[in-house]
């Protein structure tokens, strides 16, 4: 049976621990440095699941060693945005902990595969790769899954379909400057430039783009988590059941998208080692510009991490 540790018992790493729990993908280890929060947590979660009906074993610790023979770890532990506050905003604090989490990581459970779920995510993703010393495919983040979920909710809102019949795409940062692509969204089938005309589609792709920000002004404090949480899920079945799904991740680029040495949102592979192959897909001379601005950003940050 796989071990998952969950890193974060905060809402998006409990909320994340209940949605795998219910997929009775694998024995599940949730640690935070709260005393008693993750274990709490656990215990909450387990009475659940004689009501809902899973077995799955679920344990709460504040100890890194119980992470020991993880298949799969995810990173949610870190602050959360705040309304008025960037994903850059988060980058001193949040690399900090990743990087003492990460280490951890790498002494506890060595032959995992990592995924990073905290922000600015291409960031820190980033720093988690550096901090374990892992593979480059076996260290990947949590942003296409979930930026194309919100694209795809604002399409289905607009055409007033099924969301199960929305498959969009969204590549590129994660933050201000990703690019979701209404050339590879499709309805069941049908090109959604097919079906909406551009300006309605400009106007979805801007409510995308501020997904995240929309919900945390609304929210006053924290963050979104049932959509994230939802993204990792799948993301962590893909992994666990080695479906190998493609997928939008944030993976570490070496010239695909004309870029090398960041990480970056791209449709991907996913299976039992993690990213098993990177999909580059052709696009307009403006996408590409809005990519080369994100990259340009992310890479300016990295150079300042020291690490």
């Amino acid at each position: 049976m796989a071990k998952i540790s969950v890193i974060g018992a905060g809402n998006v790493g409990a909320t994340t621990v209940q949605r795998l729990a219910e997929l009775e993908l694998g024995e599940i280890v949730m640690t935070d440095i709260v005393e008693g929060l993750p274990q709490g947590k656990a215990l909450d979660l387990m009475q659940a699941g004689a009501i809902v009906g899973y077995d799955t074993a679920i344990r709460g610790s504040n100890d890194y060693e119980d992470i020991a023979d993880s298949d799969l770890v995810i990173i949610t532990a870190g602050i959360a945005r705040k309304p008025g506050m960037s994903r850059e905003d988060l980058i001193s604090t949040n690399t900090k902990i990743i990087n003492e989490v990460s280490k951890n990581i790498a002494k506890y459970a060595p032959s995992s595969i990592v995924m990073n779920v905290t922000n600015p995510l291409d960031i820190i993703t980033y720093t988690a790769l550096k901090a374990t010393g892992f593979e480059p495919e076996k260290v990947f983040g949590m942003s296409g899954v979930l930026d194309a979920g919100r694209f795809a909710s604002f399409i289905a809102e607009e055409l007033r379909c099924s969301k199960k019949d929305v498959e969009a795409m969204v590549i590129g940062g994660h933050g201000d400057l990703m690019v979701p692509l209404p050339q590879y969204t499709t309805v069941s089938g049908i090109p959604l430039t097919e079906l909406l005309p551009e300006g309605e589609i400009t106007r979805l792709v801007d409510r995308t783009v501020n997904g995240g920000a929309e919900i945390v002004g609304l929210l006053k404090q924290g963050s979104a988590f049932y959509a994230p949480s939802a993204a990792v899920a799948r993301m962590a079945e893909a992994v666990l059941k080695d479906s190998k799904r493609i997928l939008p991740a944030s993976a570490y680029l070496e010239g695909e998208y004309e870029q090398e040495g960041i990480y970056f949102g791209v449709p991907v592979k996913l299976g039992a080692s993690g990213v098993e192959e990177i999909l580059e897909l052709e696009l307009s001379e403006k996408q590409y510009e809005i990519l080369r601005k994100s990259a340009e950003t992310i890479r300016k940050v990295i150079s300042g991490l020291g690490v």
